[in-house]
């Protein structure tokens, strides 16, 4: 058995809550309350640029509830082009294949400088190209509610699609037409941008339940359609078939059983990728065998988590963001599945943030390295294709961080000498776990001494690193060029790593 958290808060940390930083922004609150003046509607974008008097070199910020289905950025981004503004700062939570009006105004200088936690599709190209002015800053989800907060992150206005309102500026996606489940990305900047608009399809008299409070709400735009629910579904949030991924999923499940961590009140979390939901599955088959019962999952929450909660496997769920409509219903229908904040969810300056009472996640990885830093970030070639996300957090706060992955990936091998892009340290992740076979990180003897007896095939990293080499032949380096594009910002505003411009051959 495993006791006591695997990392512990450092002091400064620990400090903050005493400190003048934190007084501040809770002061900050009470006086946004104080200050609010009555809700404004409007019909359509421009005429919310007008009244906030939006101009060039501003910060505006959105968030990526409703995944590829979103319209709210691209209305902006016409906005932002229509009004000729320059060296404009955007800070979008995520960005997706659809925000394609945003590659027009990066290569016009419209837009200079871009937050995000995560970015993949035309525009993540267009920044690795290195058309980008200013610069890239990717952080975690936590990180961003950080940054935020703290200020170092300063919101002008933030545009918020909100699938219900009502008349006093309480939103809600729990229900409607665009309905995304919760809005745990956007909390941070309802309550602390300049001023919050509320970009919505459906108007309501009176929300009883919300997790928008309208107190926040500067501004209401009533549009046709902010989206389209379906696009939340990210496509890879069913079972993989595939047997390589299969059989990593099982070992993970078998491993986590030998480590005594599938047990009564255990807590987890997976990524929403095909073979993470198959080790959920086998974890589910252990806690029935075993009639566990487990106290909570959370993070992106997809059907496979729904149904562990209604067949009671798991007390509640701790939801940040809703991966499929399964979950969106059960947001909206069943009190045990609950909406946290990103700041609640992996604020490393919040007191007890959930990913800190997690038992163990399960994480997928581009590369890993033979420091067992993870990248998700970029490919081998320095493309990016993604980003933390909640990664890098939930890598920290877990008791045990398990990575899976085959070991080649279209034929190259995911073990490298050193990662292209650094998203999560290797003093965060303990094992990884592929087909042919299971490597732990010399920092976590304890493991190494439960599992040393055991059937499990263990190798050291650089043991498996040789063997992929073996197989594939030694990967000719690519290089970049000398131009950073962008910079990795670890969960505490710390730089981790650079992202730089890919070769102009590519």
């Amino acid at each position: 058995m495993i006791n006591g958290v695997k990392r512990q808060i450092p002091d400064d940390l620990k400090a903050f809550e005493k400190s003048d930083a934190f007084k501040k922004i809770k002061r900050r609150l009470i006086n946004k309350k104080e200050k609010q003046s009555q809700t404004v509607f409007f019909d359509n974008i421009e005429k919310a640029f007008d009244h906030f008097k939006i101009v060039s070199g501003q910060c505006l910020s959105f968030h990526h509830h409703l995944r590829n289905g979103d319209k709210v950025i691209e209305m902006v981004a016409h906005e932002i082009e229509n009004r000729n503004l320059i060296n404009m700062h955007l800070a979008p939570s995520s960005i997706f294949p659809n925000y394609t009006k945003l590659v027009d105004l990066i290569k016009n200088k419209n837009v200079t400088n871009i937050h995000t936690n995560y970015i993949n599709g035309p525009v993540a190209d267009t920044v690795s190209q290195g058309y980008l002015d200013g610069k890239l800053i990717m952080n975690t989800h936590g990180g961003r509610a950080r940054a935020i907060e703290s200020g170092d992150l300063k919101i002008d206005v933030a545009f918020l699609a909100c699938p219900v309102v009502d008349r006093n500026g309480n939103g809600t996606g729990a229900f409607g037409k665009t309905a995304c489940g919760t809005l745990g990305y956007a909390i941070s900047d309802l309550e602390y941008a300049r001023y919050v608009v509320l970009v919505t399809d459906t108007l309501v008299d009176e929300l009883e339940d919300y997790q928008f409070d309208g107190t926040y709400v500067d501004a209401v735009v009533v549009v046709d359609s902010i989206g389209d629910s379906d696009g939340i579904v990210s496509g890879t949030t069913q079972l993989t078939k595939d047997p390589i991924g299969l059989k990593i999923a099982k070992d993970c499940a078998l491993l986590l059983d030998e480590l005594d961590m599938i047990k009564e009140n255990m807590s987890m979390q997976t990524g929403a990728g095909k073979t993470s939901l198959a080790v959920v599955k086998y974890v589910k088959d252990i806690m029935k065998q075993k009639n566990i019962i487990g106290s909570f999952a959370s993070g992106g929450i997809t059907k496979s988590y729904v149904e562990m909660l209604n067949e009671g496997l798991f007390r509640e769920l701790y939801d940040v963001q809703c991966f499929d409509l399964d979950a969106v219903e059960s947001y909206h229908k069943n009190r045990n599945h609950k909406a946290m904040s990103a700041s609640e969810y992996g604020n490393p300056f919040e007191k007890n943030p959930v990913c800190n009472k997690l038992d163990f996640v399960i994480l997928g990885a581009t590369e890993i390295d033979l420091d067992f830093n993870v990248n998700v970030t970029t490919d081998s070639l320095g493309n990016l294709i993604g980003g933390s996300g909640g990664h890098a957090d939930i890598a920290f706060g877990a008791k045990v961080t398990i990575i899976i992955s085959p070991l080649i990936k279209s034929r190259i091998p995911i073990i490298k000498e050193r990662v292209t892009t650094v998203t999560t340290p290797g003093s965060d992740v303990d094992i990884l776990i592929t087909e042919r076979g299971i490597a732990i990180n010399p920092i976590r003897q304890e493991l190494i001494e439960i599992l040393k007896n055991s059937d499990f095939p263990l190798f050291t990293i650089n043991e498996l690193f040789d063997l992929s080499h073996r197989i594939t032949g030694v990967p000719r380096e690519v290089g970049h060029e000398s131009k950073i594009v962008g910079y990795v910002e670890y969960r505490d505003g710390t730089i981790i790593d650079c992202i730089y411009q890919v070769k102009r051959f590519q």
